[in-house]
């Protein structure tokens, strides 16, 4: 990873952890022109829908990112990694994917993608590869 995606990767995990009342973006906040991924694309969690990153949203539109929320079916895995996917089809250049909570399993299964620059995980699930999400909550003493 080069210096400039990690800092990139630093500055949307930065600013992904803020909640919408937290530090507004102001014109010393905005994105640098010589930054080459502009477009972030933003996964939620399981109990929840797309628009619990409307402040994060808010928050890097703000500062001149180009933000996409997936809004997934949670109907299964395979649905929501299909519905990140071709919100990543639709980005321009390289993308910085952020999972909250199931949205970390997602991003693991779709953050393959040429266009995905880097992963942020937001309170989020990490899955080795081959493990599952169920097999991650048994590891802490979850049942399903």
């Amino acid at each position: 990873m080069t210096r400039k995606t990690t800092t990139t990767v630093a500055a949307i995990a930065a600013a992904a952890s803020l909640s919408a009342a937290a530090l507004p973006a102001n014109a010393a906040d905005t994105i640098p022109q010589d930054q080459s991924v502009r477009n972030v694309v933003l996964v939620h969690g399981a109990f929840a829908d797309g628009s619990g990153w409307k402040g994060v949203y808010d928050n890097l539109t703000k500062r001149g990112y180009r933000v996409t929320i997936v809004q997934n079916p949670l109907t299964s895995l395979e649905d929501d990694v299909a519905a990140t996917k071709r919100a990543l089809e639709r980005q321009d250049g390289p993308v910085i994917l952020v999972g909250h909570s199931w949205g970390g399993t997602v991003i693991t299964e779709a953050g393959v993608d040429a266009k995905v620059a880097g992963l942020v995980y937001v309170s989020a699930l990490s899955p080795d590869a081959g493990e599952t999400t169920a097999q991650q909550f048994s590891c802490i003493g979850i049942r399903h």
